[in-house]
C-alpha cells in the first residue's frame, strides 16, 4: 500500500504544491467545525487557501442517513489557490453515509480516514450498503487508513468523566489532532479557540482539548506503516501586512461598515433570517461600536421598509435576504428609487426558484437584479467575486448609493457567503471618503425643491425636521421639482426618464482584462463567484499555448463604457454562469456581441477541468461544439443519489 506521501496516480507528492482534503461525516458531528478550525491552523501557517462547505437544508436530518451528509471541502498549498479543489487527496470519512456520498468525488490513489467505529450494521444499512466496505474490495483503488476514532476518543476523554454519548462529541477534535499532525499544523491556536468557546464550562474544553491532543498524539507516536505520513506543505510567498481569513459574509459585512464610515453616516441594517444570507446579521450585531443597528423585522416586507425609513431619517440604510426574500422587498425595492434615496440590498443567491435549494449556490438572481421590478425602475447592481473582495464590492455600493441617491443591489451567492479564504486586511487611508451631504438651507432662493438634482441626477438629501426644509415622500408619481404629486403624461415621461439616466450615468471604471491580452481568439467572461475556476482554467490554457483571456465583470448594471468594444476585439465571448445564460443575454442586448453561454445549474461551482473543456472546444477544430450547458457532476460534491 502506497503512502499519503506517495500517493498513486494522482496522489500526493512528498511536498506537494497543494492539497485538498474534505471533512464529512453526519450533520451532527460538527464537520463545518473542523474544516472552520483546521481553516485557522491553515492560514496561520501561512498557506495559501480556499474552503467550501456544503451541508444539507434539514435543519437535523435523521443520522446516518445519506441525505444528511455534512461536507466541508478545503484546498490549501503553497501557490496562489483560486478554488476549492476538483477533487479531494483525501477525505475524512465519520460514517458509512459520508463514504458513500462522497468516495466518486475522491482522485484515484487518494487517502480514506474512516472511522470503523461508526461502520455499524446500523450506519450500514442506512447508508443502503450491502458489505461493510472497508472489509471488501471495492476501495482497492485508493489508501485506506481505518481505525476506530470513536473507542480512541472515548478513551481519551474518560478521565472527565463524560458518558459515551457527550464523550462522542469530541470525536471531531480527534480527527482535527489528526488532520493537524498530517499537515505539520500547530495546535496551541485551537486550544485557545476551545477554552474561549467553553469558557464557562472549563471541563468541556479539557475534554475537547485532550481529544484534539491525542489524535495528534496518534499520528506521531503510532509509527503506521501503511498510508498516513506527515506531509509538509510550504507557506505562499505574500506582501508583507496583517492578514486573517474572513467568509464573504464576513467581508460583505465590514465592507458595509467600512462605507458607512467612509459616508460618515450611522447605518441601520434590517433583515429577516433566511439561508445563506443570515450570517450578515449575526456579523453586524457584533458591531455596535460602528454606529450600526440592527433590526430583526417580523418579515422581509418590514425589514426593507425599516431601512428605507432609516435612510429617509438621515442614516444608510441597508437589508439583506436571499432570491425569496428579494422577490418579497421587490415593491418597496420600487419605492426606495421612487422616493431617490440611499440604500444598499444584499443578495446572497442560492439555487432555484421559490424556496429551491436553500444551502447549494446559484448565480440565477441576475434578471431579478437588473429588471425584477415593476415599472421602469433601474438600479445599479455590483457583484463580488470571491469573499475578500466583497469587502471592496460592498464599499462600492455604500459609495454609489450616498453619491447618487440610489438604491443599490449587491449580488453574491452561497459558495461566496460561505467559503473562507485569507485576506490582507487593507489600510484604511486608502480609500477615499465620500461624505454624505446634507441639504440644510433652501435651494432655489427662498424656495426648496426637493427634486432638484445636481451635476449626477441626485437629489437633494435632507433630514426630517430641518427648518423651512418640509417636503413629502412616497411612491406615487412626484412632479420634477416640487416633489408634489403628479401623474400627468408629460410629468411621468420626464421622471422615468430623469430617474434612468442617473442610473445610466453613474461613473463606473474601465473594464480591465484580468489575464491575457486585449484582443485575441477567445474571451472568457465571467461575473461574482465563478472568479476562481475561470482564472485557474485560463491560467492553464494560456501555460498551454492557447490564445484565452479572462475578462471579469464588477459592474453588472451600469456595464463599464469600454466593455462593448472590448469584447469585439476577441473572436469568440465565452460566458459561464450558474444560471440558465442571464448575463449572456445581457451582453448580447447591450453590445450585440455573439457571446456563447456555457451554463451550470446544479446547485455546485463551476470546476476548473469543465471550464478547461470548454475553452478546448474553441481550438479543437470542430464547428458547432461550444458552450452548452454542464453536466450535473454527482462527483463534485456530496450527492444523495450517489
Amino acid at each position: 500500500m502506497a503512502t499519503a506521501a506517495s500517493l498513486p496516480q494522482d496522489g500526493l507528492p512528498a511536498t506537494p504544491e497543494s492539497v485538498v482534503v474534505r471533512f464529512a461525516g453526519d450533520s451532527g458531528d460538527g464537520m463545518q467545525l473542523t474544516g472552520g478550525q483546521f481553516t485557522l491552523s491553515t492560514a496561520l501557517a501561512g498557506n495559501d487557501l480556499a474552503t467550501f462547505p456544503d451541508f444539507p437544508a434539514e435543519i437535523r436530518a435523521p443520522q446516518g442517513t445519506l441525505f444528511g451528509v455534512s461536507a466541508f471541502q478545503i484546498n490549501f498549498g503553497s501557490r496562489e489557490i483560486n478554488t476549492a479543489g476538483d477533487a479531494p487527496d483525501v477525505l475524512v470519512a465519520m460514517n458509512p453515509a459520508a463514504l458513500k456520498v462522497n468516495l466518486a468525488a475522491l482522485k484515484p490513489g487518494g487517502l480514506i480516514i474512516a472511522d470503523t467505529g461508526a461502520f455499524t450494521k446500523r450506519n450500514l444499512d442506512k447508508a443502503k450498503y450491502d458489505t461493510n466496505p472497508l472489509e471488501d474490495d471495492s476501495l482497492a483503488k485508493f489508501d485506506v487508513l481505518a481505525f476506530d476514532i470513536s473507542e480512541k476518543t472515548i478513551e481519551a476523554v474518560k478521565p472527565f468523566g463524560l458518558g459515551n454519548k457527550d464523550a462522542l462529541r469530541s470525536k471531531n477534535m480527534w480527527t482535527l489532532g489528526l488532520a493537524l499532525w498530517m499537515f505539520d499544523r500547530p495546535r496551541e491556536p485551537i486550544h485557545d479557540w476551545l477554552k474561549g468557546k467553553f469558557k464557562s464550562k472549563p471541563e468541556i474544553a479539557d475534554a475537547n482539548i485532550a481529544a484534539l491532543d491525542a489524535g495528534h498524539a496518534y499520528g506521531e507516536t503510532a509509527e503506521l506503516a501503511g498510508p498516513l505520513k506527515q506531509v509538509h506543505v510550504d507557506p505562499v510567498p505574500s506582501d508583507p501586512g496583517l492578514y486573517r481569513t474572513v467568509t464573504g459574509a464576513e467581508a460583505v459585512s465590514l465592507g458595509l461598515v467600512a462605507g458607512a464610515q467612509l459616508a460618515e453616516l450611522p447605518m441601520f441594517f434590517g433583515g429577516y433570517p433566511i439561508t445563506p444570507a443570515s450570517a450578515i446579521l449575526h456579523h453586524l450585531a457584533r458591531l455596535k461600536e460602528f454606529d450600526v443597528t440592527t433590526f430583526q423585522a417580523e418579515d422581509e416586507i418590514a425589514a426593507i421598509c425599516a431601512a428605507i425609513g432609516a435612510s429617509y431619517a438621515g442614516s444608510l440604510g441597508v437589508t439583506s435576504s436571499s432570491g425569496p426574500g428579494i422577490a418579497l422587498k421587490t415593491e418597496a425595492i420600487g419605492l426606495g428609487i421612487m422616493t431617490e434615496l440611499p440604500l444598499v440590498i444584499v443578495n446572497s443567491q442560492r439555487g432555484g426558484p421559490s424556496t429551491g435549494l436553500p444551502t447549494k449556490t446559484e448565480q440565477s438572481d441576475l434578471y431579478q437584479a437588473v429588471y425584477g421590478r415593476n415599472g421602469d425602475a433601474p438600479m445599479p447592481v455590483v457583484a463580488a467575486s470571491s469573499p475578500g473582495d466583497a469587502f471592496e464590492v460592498a464599499i462600492e455600493a455604500c459609495r454609489i448609493a450616498v453619491e447618487y441617491m440610489t438604491p443599490v443591489m449587491l449580488l453574491t451567492d452561497g459558495y461566496i457567503a460561505n467559503a473562507a479564504e485569507p485576506w490582507k486586511v487593507p489600510d484604511p487611508s486608502t480609500f477615499t471618503p465620500f461624505p454624505a451631504k446634507f441639504l440644510d438651507q433652501p435651494n432655489d432662493g427662498d424656495n426648496f425643491l426637493p427634486y432638484k438634482r445636481d451635476e449626477k441626477g441626485a437629489r437633494p438629501w435632507v433630514k426630517p425636521g430641518t427648518p423651512g426644509l418640509m417636503h413629502r415622500i412616497g411612491g406615487i408619481e412626484k412632479h420634477e421639482l416640487t416633489g408634489n404629486i403628479d401623474y400627468s403624461p408629460d410629468n411621468h415621461q420626464r421622471m422615468t426618464d430623469l430617474r434612468k439616466g442617473k442610473v445610466e450615468g453613474i461613473a463606473v471604471p474601465d473594464q480591465e482584462v484580468c489575464l491575457g491580452e486585449t484582443s485575441g481568439k477567445l474571451a472568457v467572461v465571467g461575473w461574482g463567484s465563478t472568479f476562481g475556476p475561470i482564472h485557474r482554467a485560463v491560467d492553464n490554457c494560456r501555460r498551454a499555448g492557447l490564445d484565452v483571456s479572462h475578462i471579469h465583470v464588477r459592474h453588472i448594471w451600469p456595464l463599464p463604457a469600454n466593455l462593448g468594444e472590448l469584447l469585439k476585439s476577441f473572436d469568440h465571448v465565452l460566458v459561464p454562469e450558474m444560471n440558465t445564460g442571464q448575463f449572456k443575454t445581457v451582453l448580447r442586448d447591450q453590445f450585440l456581441v455573439d457571446a456563447e453561454p456555457l451554463t451550470k445549474t446544479s446547485g455546485q461551482p463551476f470546476q476548473i477541468a469543465e471550464l478547461e473543456a470548454a475553452i478546448g472546444k474553441f481550438f479543437d477544430g470542430i464547428e458547432g461544439n461550444e458552450g452548452g450547458q454542464v453536466p450535473a457532476n454527482d462527483q463534485q460534491l456530496p450527492s444523495t443519489e450517489a
